[in-house]
């Protein structure tokens, strides 16, 4: 239990496991001292990081607001600052940060961060949500200190601008993104916090099928004549052909599209942004993974073909344009093989590269309510 005294304020950093928790323990770092100094008055403040699911089973704000009000009380902190990789959506807005003066407290939604400059808007918003909260219990004000602009703190968070609060609900200070640019950008904060790359692993089976379609076709004498035949557009055509062959057989077979039985507009509004979130995150996978086997594919064709054989086959010299190319069409190739290779994974592998920790567990426990969980 964190004990504090009059001139040191407690701070608490409740996370949700596996990303806000990592991004709560680089900020612990250098959190108390930014606070020492913007603060002033010889205030010290002392940061602790929780790593607990408190989110779990719930995106209802009133639910997670009631969870860390008692987290708070039963540790007796001064300030908790939640922070989830769930985007969480209050009054048909997606919400950024909601703050409770009375009871010290501050909900932050991390997708609405961005996915660009991340660490350094997570780093301000928190830190501004502290002093705040700090500047509401120096004074024993029960609502924002007069101090605080709404203007400034929203500001700091840009294009993030106040919310609307019901009046039963504990949040004083709430703010929120709309509008295109705030879609773009909860978008791109859900993407980053799936974090793409680790689809890459996740596709082992798929990735062995796609680099021996790929080796295989590169001395297949007829796709020389093939490749040496296309032009530019129809290559550009075979990569977003391939691509996106990969990105919906993923998605299809593992399951990976979100569905609602709700018929309000907000849930539906929801599902397709968890879906374009999905898609853009496994395409950014498949895009990688394209260029790695365009890369191999030509130190391959470097290794292997011979400029006469080459020459007599295809009918053309082989100069650095033909390896290019040829190595640009049996990537597109090798995708297709490793799209119906793909089919070799266990979809709870697929889908524990695509999301996030947070976006699985909401997932299974939607599937578990409609009794739809596929059997893998």
């Amino acid at each position: 239990m964190s004990v504090s005294s009059r001139d040191v304020t407690v701070v608490a950093l409740l996370a949700d496991p596996d990303a806000p928790t990592e991004v709560a323990r680089r900020m612990a770092r250098t959190l108390p001292a930014r606070l020492a100094d913007t603060s002033g008055q010889g205030r010290r403040f002392d940061v602790e990081v929780v790593s607990e699911p408190f989110s779990a089973g719930t995106e209802d704000l009133s639910t997670l607001t009631r969870r860390i009000v008692d987290r708070g009380r039963a540790e007796h902190w001064d300030i908790v600052v939640a922070l989830t990789d769930l985007p969480l959506h209050s009054h048909g807005r997606k919400l950024a940060v909601d703050l409770s003066h009375e009871h010290g407290l501050a909900l932050l939604s991390l997708p609405s961060l961005g996915g660009l400059r991340f660490e350094r808007r997570a780093l301000r918003a928190v830190e501004e949500a502290v002093l705040s909260l700090a500047g509401a219990r120096a004074t024993g004000a029960e609502g924002p200190p007069r101090r605080q602009s709404p203007a400034r703190f929203a500001g700091r968070l840009a294009p993030v601008h106040p919310g609307p609060i019901g009046e039963e609900e504990t949040a004083d200070l709430r703010y929120v993104v709309s509008g295109p640019r705030g879609y773009l950008r909860v978008l791109s904060g859900m993407v980053r916090a799936n974090r793409p790359w680790r689809l890459i692993p996740g596709l082992s089976k798929a990735l062995a099928a796609a680099l021996a379609t790929g080796a295989v076709a590169t001395v297949n004498s007829t796709l020389w004549s093939l490749a040496a035949s296309l032009g530019t557009p129809r290559l550009v055509i075979a990569t977003v052909g391939s691509v996106a062959l990969m990105v919906g057989w993923l998605i299809v077979d593992a399951h990976l599209w979100h569905r609602t039985a709700e018929a309000a507009p907000e849930a539906r509004k929801r599902a397709a942004l968890y879906n374009a979130s999905t898609v853009v995150t496994v395409g950014i996978g498949v895009l990688v993974c394209y260029a790695g086997l365009l890369a191999v594919n030509l130190v391959w064709a470097l290794f292997i073909l011979n400029d006469q054989v080459f020459a007599s086959m295809a009918r053309t010299p082989l100069h650095a344009t033909e390896y290019w190319t040829l190595s640009w069409f049996v990537a597109s190739v090798a995708t297709v093989g490793g799209a119906l290779g793909s089919g070799l994974e266990s979809d709870e592998a697929i889908r524990a590269a695509a999301y996030s920790k947070r976006e699985q567990e909401r997932r299974r426990m939607l599937e578990d309510e409609r009794g739809d969980r596929p059997v893998t």
